[in-house]
């Protein structure tokens, strides 16, 4: 494999690493902001952000542990045959059926364009009585979809290699 692709499996993994160890303490933001709700409301001041906050923080850690996940295997996978297979039959099924996932990605990505430049254009905010903006969550959501692309297309390069007999 020429050593361009490699060093890009190399920066693509390690990114997608360092963003799903960063992504994963969402989970404590998220518990802070419910916990914060929960002791507002007992004594008598629910506060008007707190729902739609643990809204983003959980879209947030879902969205930028995609890559993560998939880079760790720890995606659901149907494995009636797979699993008998042997690695090279593996990725060979593995680098024709990644094509559907980076397509269905490139899907959302376009929706997840268009929809957040809709909101830099009309100014979108949230319809709730906090009312945050609405952009900065979408980016969240093309960075996360963005980085399980490129996850993607580093499986087809292993794939590849695999097939060529050769491991990264």
């Amino acid at each position: 494999m020429p050593h361009v692709l490699i060093r890009f499996v190399r920066l693509v993994e390690g990114v997608n690493y360092a963003v799903g160890r960063l992504a994963m303490y969402l989970f404590f933001v998220l518990g802070g902001v419910l916990l914060w709700s929960i002791i507002a409301k007992a004594f008598g001041h629910p506060p008007l952000w707190t729902q739609e906050m643990a809204q983003f923080t959980m879209v947030s850690y879902f969205v930028l542990g995609g890559a993560y996940s998939l880079q760790l295997g720890s995606n659901v996978r149907m494995d009636l045959l797979y699993g008998r297979w042997s690695p090279r039959r593996q990725a060979a099924v593995d680098a024709v059926t990644v094509f559907a996932m980076i397509f269905f990605l490139a899907v959302i990505l376009w929706g997840g364009i268009e929809s957040t430049i809709y909101s830099f254009e009309v100014t979108e905010r949230s319809r709730s009585v906090w009312r945050p903006y609405m952009a900065p969550i979408k980016i969240v959501i093309c960075i996360g979809v963005v980085l399980m692309i490129l996850q993607s297309l580093a499986f087809l390069i292993r794939d590849l290699a695999r097939l060529r007999g050769e491991d990264i």
